[in-house]
């Protein structure tokens, strides 16, 4: 039972580990419920718009709310789902051709658009503790002093069957669950907002969050040869782009060296290494990626033909690096994967590290057992607040009335549909590649989190190193690193820093 649950919190959220969930979920559906499936009989197009105000780095933004669904409809024009979506719009007379939209993502898949929107983009935030612990309930949301709608109006996107979006009646939902489906779904809401709301002239960006990440490098490719529409930027937060790089799979090698770094910081973050290593995180860093590209790959690389003093000599070195014994080190063959590291860890303390968030902790029943009964930084920490303070907000704040339950996250969308990647892992990194160089002008923001264990950040780093970019091209990317995890903006310094980055990269992709 423990295994299903660390099985279900790799694919949940922000990303994970498909093949696993294709294999279990039907085992979960009747006990999550078919919620999402709920489908009312009659739904009408239709909008609920408010006006606000928030104070973003001193000066007042005033805006207006948009929060409704907008209808999919098949060549023959019929109705087939409908999307909602949530839309601020500087107010004021902008001259649209100049004022930048970003339409926005989270991940999953099945995940709404709940995180990015009310924890760092939005005009409003849920109040978390400045290190990024929940406060106790009732939680609040407060104004965003850091939200990007002083730079850019701001549309979040929930995909069929998320949030309060769902496919009509006498439509199949299984129809709108899969990598390419979804793609076209959302990129067909885009085109049908950016009509409706005369923003084709608009400078346009993506932002999206973990499997986010991986529909917006796919939406790169499809707006461009499907629509012709042409981006400015992409903001990818630890996004999954290739699914090789983090799946821990018996037989491939890689994950273990991308995510040797991510260990580290996380042993140093809970002061587990000697004291030179302790003193300075970066330094630390760049050892052990210069380790782990060397050495460890290579000794990796060998296999069975490593000699035992070249095992001993890796075996050593790492637990030096992540401050897991010797001893447990040799009995993982020196391949530690990521559930068993968040469990051994903090063993002898009976606490586990979190897995989108190795900062924070939890508590087991059994401090002996292979794997974490939960992700402390997800179904301790981020789950309530989001979950209670959106459906308070969108009812009361934003005028939105619906009986439906929204999706924060829905299990029904499971087993995805991989199509053209069946049997082989998944990887979005040449569409993008494609697109940018088609499109020279595009620019791509990487926001990375050391603490990330779902996404490592040396990960992200291999991939885009391994894209084959033209060298022209190169410098259209840029990377940011935060002290925080897979959702770095729950952190109060990091979602300050992101803010700075996020403003400073839409102005720089935007024509002065």
């Amino acid at each position: 039972m423990k295994t299903l649950i660390w099985i279900a919190s790799m694919i949940s959220i922000f990303c994970s580990n498909i093949v696993v969930a294709q294999s279990q979920t039907e085992d979960t559906a009747d006990e999550k419920g078919t919620q999402a499936q709920t489908k009312p009989l009659d739904i009408k197009e239709g909008t609920q718009e408010t006006t606000h105000e928030v104070v973003i780095n001193g000066e007042p933004v005033k805006y207006k709310a948009t929060a409704g669904i907008l209808m999919l409809k098949a060549d023959t024009e019929q109705p087939k789902a409908y999307i909602f979506f949530i839309a601020y719009t500087k107010a004021g007379g902008t001259d649209l051709s100049r004022r930048p939209i970003t339409f926005s993502f989270n991940g999953g898949p099945g995940c709404s658009s709940v995180w990015l929107h009310l924890g760092v983009l939005g005009p409003r935030r849920v109040l978390m503790a400045d290190d990024g612990h929940s406060h106790p309930p009732p939680y609040q949301l407060v104004d965003n002093e850091y939200s990007l709608l002083d730079k850019t109006d701001l549309v979040f996107i929930d995909p069929v069957s998320t949030g309060y979006s769902r496919a009509l009646k006498d439509e199949d939902a299984k129809a709108f669950h899969g990598i390419d489906k979804d793609i076209e779904s959302v990129g067909e809401f885009i085109r049908l907002y950016v009509t409706r709301y005369e923003r084709w002239s608009s400078p346009k960006f993506l932002i999206g969050e973990s499997y986010g990440g991986t529909r917006a490098a796919g939406l790169a490719g499809y707006l461009q040869d499907r629509h012709g529409m042409y981006l400015n930027g992409i903001m990818l937060v630890s996004p999954a782009l290739d699914y090789q790089t983090f799946q821990l799979d018996r037989g491939n090698d890689l994950p273990h060296i991308l995510f040797l770094p991510t260990y580290a910081a996380t042993a140093w973050y809970h002061n587990k290494l000697d004291k030179t290593l302790q003193a300075d995180l970066k330094a630390t860093l760049d050892q052990v990626e210069q380790f782990a590209l060397g050495e460890y790959a290579r000794v990796l690389l060998k296999g069975d033909t490593r000699s035992q003093d070249e095992h001993e000599a890796v075996v050593k070195e790492l637990a030096r690096f992540t401050g897991l014994s010797p001893e447990y080190l040799a009995q993982t063959n020196i391949r530690i994967k990521a559930w068993r590291f968040v469990k051994e860890l903090l063993r002898e303390q009976r606490r586990t590290v979190g897995r989108l968030d190795s900062r924070l902790t939890g508590l087991d029943y059994d401090a002996a057992g292979e794997t974490a009964d939960y992700d402390p930084s997800y179904d301790a920490t981020v789950q309530g607040p989001f979950t209670t303070t959106f459906n308070d907000y969108v009812r009361t704040e934003l005028q939105y009335q619906s009986d439906l339950p929204y999706e924060i996250w829905s299990w029904d969308v499971y087993p995805w549909d991989f199509g053209r990647f069946e049997n082989r892992y998944v990887n979005l990194a040449e569409t993008l590649r494609e697109a940018m160089t088609k499109n020279r002008h595009l620019k791509v923001f990487v926001a990375n989190g050391y603490y990330d264990l779902a996404t490592p950040y040396f990960a992200t780093e291999y991939i885009f190193n391994h894209m084959g970019l033209d060298e022209s091209l190169r410098s259209n990317v840029s990377m940011a690193y935060y002290e925080s995890g897979h959702m770095m903006y729950i952190h109060k310094k990091s979602l300050a820093k992101m803010k700075a980055d996020l403003a400073q990269f839409v102005d720089s992709a935007v024509p002065q």
